[in-house]
């Protein structure tokens, strides 16, 4: 089994993308500016918040200042959290599948999602104390499809022991997610919880299951034993 595993959070571990989506419509409808869904799961679902409301206040021919990103980012922070207590659920699967990787070596978060979020989404799937650390939008000035998230928990894994990028393997449900792991030279893993599998396997995921509940331990064996040959 690989002895450290690199987690996406949004769309693998959460089915939360809809509780995004409300939350940026929250904040932008002030602005007058809307988002469709087939908008948001076309063009922005691998941004983090600060990502997206750039792209979003460029296509509208506004400014988009850093500033004004991060007074919007903070503005949906609330709001997403009042949404997301008491409703969030974790994809089937997701629990067991964090506990055992935990159990071959360290976990880490990786994801453009805010600290405060994962927090909750790991209290939620009740595996807060089998993950390492995270790696979370606060953390990096680039989102995916940039590699610095993985980069930066390589080494946070390098601190924890686990020195190598072959020993690790990514667990991702974005295209651009998949675009940063392979170009942090890492594993990765593709649930097809929110593409097609085909989309997930032409972006370059080394392995695409329909759920993550479908990820087999004998599966990730075989995976590791190719990477380490």
């Amino acid at each position: 089994m690989f002895p450290a595993t690199l987690f996406d959070y949004n769309g693998v571990l959460v089915d939360d993308e809809a509780v995004h989506l409300a939350a940026f419509r929250d904040v932008l409808a002030p602005l007058g500016i809307t988002i469709s869904e087939a908008e948001y799961w076309d063009r922005y679902l691998g941004y983090d918040d600060r990502g997206v409301f750039r792209a979003v206040l460029n296509a509208a021919g506004r400014p988009a200042p850093d500033a004004e990103v991060a007074r919007l980012v903070e503005a949906k922070r609330p709001a997403y959290l009042e949404r997301a207590t008491g409703t969030l659920r974790g994809f089937d699967g997701a629990t067991d599948r964090v506990r055992r990787q935990a159990a071959a070596g360290p976990v880490v978060i990786v994801s453009g999602a805010l600290r405060d979020e994962i927090e909750l989404g790991l209290s939620v799937l009740g595996v807060r104390g089998d993950v390492s650390g995270i790696v979370s939008a606060e953390d990096t000035a680039r989102s995916k499809p940039d590699p610095e998230g993985y980069e930066l928990g390589l080494s946070l894994l390098s601190r924890l022991g686990v020195g190598e990028p072959s020993d690790a393997v990514v667990f991702e449900d974005s295209l651009d997610g998949i675009l940063a792991a392979k170009a942090a030279g890492l594993t990765c893993v593709a649930v097809a919880h929110s593409y097609p599998r085909a989309a997930l396997e032409e972006a370059g995921a080394d392995l695409t299951v329909p759920r993550i509940a479908d990820v087999s331990d004998d599966a990730l064996r075989a995976l590791y034993r190719q990477r380490r040959s």
